[in-house]
């Protein structure tokens, strides 16, 4: 059960091989692009309101000329939820994973730029970070701060960082033996210059594909609090709140179900998709084999 709680796929993907084209980067990418652009303008991809509700029209199927998804038992569109659901998810999504790399970068970069006691004692919180399953923790957090937008994204933010900042401190080992950073500080660079003129740059492509891997497992988390009812609050329309809705109805409207599966089946799929291409690239660029 541990292990399925924890982010073993982001160390395990950027050190392995890939196969991936450039052409499944773009597309990946482009995936990406257009859900965010859903998430935006979302109001001009709506049939209905997503809050619009008619009893009569209950747990009515998908159909051309009426409800493109079918309706839930509220009578309410499915499909304008789903596209509803979009700027939820990727909002979460996206704020936590800019959190978790901000928290992951910062302490990963101080404890492998710093010596002895600091290193030891900043490797041990990233350890013991790592050490326990973030949904837990985040089930926890939620619990006491409560439901919400940004009690949320703020809570798989703070969860998410030990295996970004784990990440961070391997490759940023290797780079502080390069010539050219072992040089800097020979002719008397700082340690501030040194880490934001030749660290964080050359961390970019490790970080980008820390990041596409993040953003997914936080969308599966997102969507999973919500499933349990600690996401968003009760109504709201969200992939998670909406499989949460459908389970009374599977046998008699399916379709509930079957429009935020697709949205968070295509979202995670890109978002895994563009970390495989970024990691393939690099790997590309930089001749290197992992083992």
């Amino acid at each position: 059960m541990k292990s399925k709680m924890t982010l073993p796929l982001t160390r395990r993907k950027i050190s392995g091989k890939s196969k991936t084209s450039p052409l499944t980067l773009r597309v990946a990418a482009s995936i990406l692009a257009f859900l965010f652009f859903v998430a935006l303008f979302q109001p001009f991809f709506y049939r209905v309101d997503p809050a619009f509700s008619d009893l009569m029209l209950r747990l009515q199927g998908p159909s051309l000329s009426g409800a493109w998804l079918g309706t839930d038992a509220l009578g309410q569109d499915v499909y304008s939820r789903v596209i509803a659901g979009f700027r939820w998810s990727l909002g979460i999504g996206t704020i936590g994973t800019l959190l978790g790399c901000f928290i992951g970068i910062t302490l990963g970069v101080s404890a492998a730029w710093n010596r002895k006691r600091l290193r030891t004692i900043l490797s041990r919180i990233i350890d013991i970070g790592i050490s326990f399953p973030y949904l837990i923790i985040a089930v926890t957090i939620v619990t006491v701060v409560g439901r919400g937008f940004w009690p949320l994204a703020l809570t798989l933010g703070l969860v998410c960082w030990p295996t970004i900042a784990r990440v961070v401190y391997a490759e940023t080992l290797t780079l502080r033996e390069r010539e050219y950073v072992t040089a800097a500080r020979l002719f008397g660079i700082g340690s501030l210059r040194s880490i934001f003129t030749h660290i964080v740059p050359a961390l970019r492509p490790t970080i980008q594909v820390v990041a596409a891997f993040t953003f997914a497992e936080l969308l599966i988390a997102e969507s999973g609090l919500s499933f349990l009812g600690l996401g968003a609050p009760l109504g709201t329309p969200t992939w998670g709140n909406m499989l949460n809705d459908s389970r009374t109805y599977m046998a008699e409207a399916p379709w509930m179900m079957f429009g935020p599966v697709t949205a968070i089946i295509i979202t995670i799929f890109a978002a895994n998709l563009l970390g495989e291409g970024l990691n393939a690239r690099e790997n590309a660029r930089s001749g290197r084999v992992s083992q």
